[in-house]
């Protein structure tokens, strides 16, 4: 025994050289014997431990030393699992709590599950709480500011989720542990109050690691029964919460990120079409509604594609399955050339009038169901919107080469025909434009009514289509006005009047005989003419709407969009900068109207225009030049206007650039994903049942639709009273279904699912190559330490052997002296 105590004493002495920057408060009163107890604890000293335990009934085994730590948690940082069993057979064991969290960060299993067997885990509370919610009396957990490593808000749960310690976070769970869900960031509830008001960056520091716990993959595979929903929805949670908590943004964008990562490993482990599909449907057995004549619902791919998990989005096994449904009745087209391609397009659109029929009278024979396929659905309504742009073209076919009418001229049909009877009917071409136009009204209308409003608000093409229809019908309302006015002014000449020759009328009415260089700035038809010009601008626009279909063209559409973001963005910077210099340059030079060079700077519509083209270098230097002898104010001038130029020109334009080329560098290196997740948002826009007919024929009610709005009718008139209310299915229906699904039933738990099966099979996957990925990425360090451990752990028992031995060998030597020296006596 003396042995052991010469050879551990130096080493000890060694770590507790240190001690004194701690001011060794705990060991000053520690005992010799308390300090052998703690060596013996420490280096694994399983006999000496033992003999202690045994011999010495006073000895304090919650006894800490210099760090603040006693035996067990000693016993359990080296992982002596033997010593570690022999003090949790101690009664009034302290800070089991802490070397539980201690066991559970190092990885150490069977020592967790010694901990775990104790009679403090029996009622199973003490692993749903923290030590902060734990009762303050209680010597379960160190409440010194320096006797634990964790959080007073760590649960053992929460731990071994952080560490991705699978085993463990099974061996909790199947104890009754779980990570409850924080409260919303603005709750006010009574215990969100008190935390915030007591200690708001602790109360801050308890949501982060909940969360950590939450995000983590171990938790997300082993506590859900459909990880895939609930890592889409807290990667979504997590992304609003760093917009919202500033001071943590990076921390909650990790986590965010780390749910997606989760997300996307597990399509990565699939293997056949019947996994991709239970990751992208969901369960589909027990939600008889996911599917519709056979089309997969992809309830979660639409989970992934509003929360933007784009390399979720764009995985091959994703893309793989978008690509089957996006030619469904049309499987051979995949492997067909472009030109081919480009061929059934020009054949669809020429077609389409005969197509659009034979679906109105037929919608399920053959040709109806293709044309309702998601590809030639695409290609009809791209058809569609490729013929209103030519009509808006040849809409102004007769002015290509000059305007038969000159504005100071005035023509008309017959002497009673007042001028503007020839400017303002519609011509038949823009009675088609007008028709296009509602066509397209009622389609925005439909995909307002199957989507939540908010929904459709935050897609920015819905927002320029939304622009686009609002500008072209306030155009033709205007335009309509105008031909009602005189509509109005021609009866009344054709009820007054039998000829306009040298006739004298009066204002209201001769109004509407003058040429277009006398109408007023607010005439109805100018303002039509204005409006309608700004639409067709925006009109062309809208085809980047089918630009990501193609590979070469979709990352320029995305660049694009992405500029113009940065324009945004800029202009709150440039309008600054714009009006300081605005209003300067007025105060400056108001008083010298008619003093100047020229009039710039002496309104504010002058000083406008003068600042606005100077960026593009068209405005004179001439412009701060006075005709009279103040050079304190020409000086002024000259300063102001070279600095504005200096700030716009060469720093703010030059900061746009950079903005410009930094966006369009980061679309260019992750472009492939960028590409493949427009597409998919493209794609996924034609995959809904419904609005198979383009603008305009969508405006002729197909039977079809009839017989949907009379059975819809009378559901809503003879089944509400009885409840029978059938929901809309769409995403937010289907979504809470599926979140509803969450919770296991006895049934589920007796007989799984085929998708719980699947799910089971791919976490099962996850875990194992989790695991490899871990044995691969350890450090041999921790090996060798965990070597040395043993062999001083065996070197101890050696020496208990040997010494066993020593004192056997002793006996029988005495034994042996007593036999002889009696038989020299009887001698």
């Amino acid at each position: 025994m003396m042995l052991q105590r010469v050879v551990a004493k130096p080493r000890r002495q060694a770590l507790r050289g240190a001690g004194y920057l701690f001011h060794a408060q705990s060991c000053s009163s520690l005992s010799m014997t308390e300090e052998l107890f703690l060596d013996a604890a420490e280096y694994g000293n399983v006999p000496e431990v033992r003999r202690m335990l045994e011999e010495l009934p006073g000895l304090n085994i919650n006894c800490v030393n210099y760090m603040g730590q006693n035996a067990l948690q000693l016993a359990v940082s080296n992982e002596h699992l033997e010593v570690t069993k022999l003090l949790l057979r101690k009664k009034d064991l302290a800070r089991i709590g802490d070397a539980l969290l201690l066991a559970i960060s190092k990885g150490y299993v069977r020592i967790v599950e010694a901990i775990l067997s104790h009679q403090a885990f029996a009622d199973g509370q003490r692993l749903i709480n923290s030590p902060s919610q734990v009762d303050t009396h209680d010597d379960f957990f160190a409440y010194d500011e320096d006797g634990t490593l964790f959080s007073h808000d760590i649960t053992p749960i929460i731990l071994a989720s952080q560490c991705q310690e699978y085993e463990i976070v099974h061996i909790l769970l199947m104890k009754g542990a779980r990570i409850e869900r924080p409260h919303d960031y603005f709750c006010q509830c009574r215990n969100c109050s008190e935390q915030q008001r007591h200690d708001s960056f602790s109360h801050s520091q308890s949501r982060i690691n909940a969360y950590k716990g939450l995000a983590s993959p171990a938790y997300l595979s082993l506590s859900n029964e459909d990880p895939v929903m609930a890592a889409l929805e807290l990667s979504n949670e997590l992304a609003v919460l760093a917009n919202i908590e500033k001071e943590f943004k990076n921390d909650y964008k990790k986590l965010s990120m780390q749910c997606k990562d989760f997300v996307v490993g597990l399509l990565d482990l699939c293997q056949n079409t019947e996994e991709v599909e239970a990751i992208l449907n969901g369960d589909t057995e027990s939600c008889k509604s996911s599917e519709t004549f056979g089309r997969q619902n992809l309830i979660r791919l639409k989970l992934a594609i509003k929360y933007e998990v784009k390399k979720f989005v764009a995985h091959p096994n994703c893309q793989q399955q978008l690509l089957s449904i996006w030619y469904e009745n049309l499987s051979g087209l995949r492997q067909q050339t472009t030109a081919v391609k480009i061929l059934l397009v020009l054949g669809v659109a020429v077609g389409l009038p005969v197509l659009a029929f034979m679906y109105w009278i037929a919608p399920s024979s053959k040709l109806g169901k293709l044309m309702c396929g998601p590809f030639l659905k695409f290609v009809a309504h791209a058809a569609s919107f490729i013929i209103f742009l030519c009509l808006l073209v040849l809409n102004a076919a007769d002015r290509f080469e000059g305007p038969s009418l000159l504005p100071n001229m005035t023509t008309h049909d017959h002497p009673l025909q007042l001028f503007r009877m020839k400017t303002t009917p519609f011509t038949w071409m823009e009675i088609l434009i007008i028709s296009w136009v509602i066509g397209k009204i009622c389609e925005e209308c439909r995909d307002i009514w199957s989507q939540d409003l908010r929904e459709y608000i935050s897609e920015p093409w819905n927002l320029l289509d939304f622009s686009i229809l609002a500008i072209f019908m306030t155009s033709f309302m205007a335009r309509l006005m105008a031909f009602w006015h005189a509509y109005s002014a021609q009866c009344y000449v054709d009820k007054h009047y039998t000829n306009l020759t040298n006739m004298t009328l009066p204002f209201e009415i001769q109004y509407f005989q003058l040429a277009r260089i006398y109408w007023i700035p607010s005439d109805p038809q100018l303002i039509s003419e204005g409006l309608y010009a700004v639409a067709v601008v925006l009109s062309f626009s809208r085809i980047a709407y089918i630009l990501p279909a193609n590979e070469s063209f979709g990352p320029l559409q995305i660049s694009l969009g992405r500029t113009v973001k940065d324009i945004f963005k800029f202009m709150v910077i440039f309008i600054t900068v714009f009006v300081a210099f605005m209003v300067g340059m007025f105060n400056l030079y108001s008083y010298y109207l008619g003093a100047k060079h020229n009039d710039a700077f002496t309104t504010i519509e002058e000083s406008f225009k003068t600042l606005f083209w100077a960026i593009f270098g068209l405005s004179e230097v001439k412009s701060v030049v006075l005709n009279i002898d103040h050079k304190f104010i020409e000086n002024i001038g000259y300063v102001l206007y070279g600095v504005y130029n200096i700030i716009m020109v060469i720093v703010l334009l030059n900061m746009l650039i950079a903005m410009f080329n930094s966006s369009f560098q980061e679309i260019e290196d992750d472009s492939d994903v960028e590409w493949k997740f427009a597409r998919a948002k493209l794609w996924f826009s034609y995959f809904e049942h419904g609005g198979t007919l383009p603008v305009p024929f969508n405006l002729v009610p197909s039977p079809k639709s009839v017989v949907s709005f009379l059975q819809g009718t009378r559901e809503l008139l003879w089944d509400v009273p009885q409840g029978k209310i059938k929901e809309n299915s769409n995403d937010e229906t289907e979504l809470n279904e599926l979140r509803q699904q969450e919770d296991l039933s006895v049934e589920t738990l007796l007989c799984p699912t085929r998708h719980e099966k699947i799910m089971n099979r791919l976490i099962k996957r996850y875990i194992l190559k989790a695991r490899r990925d871990k044995d691969n990425d350890e450090v041999n360090e921790g090996e060798l330490k965990e070597i040395k451990q043993d062999i001083s752990s065996l070197r101890y028992e050696l020496l208990e052997m040997g010494n066993h031995e020593m004192e056997t060998l002793k006996q029988l030597i005495r034994q042996l002296d007593e036999v002889m020296h009696v038989q020299q006596k009887q001698s």
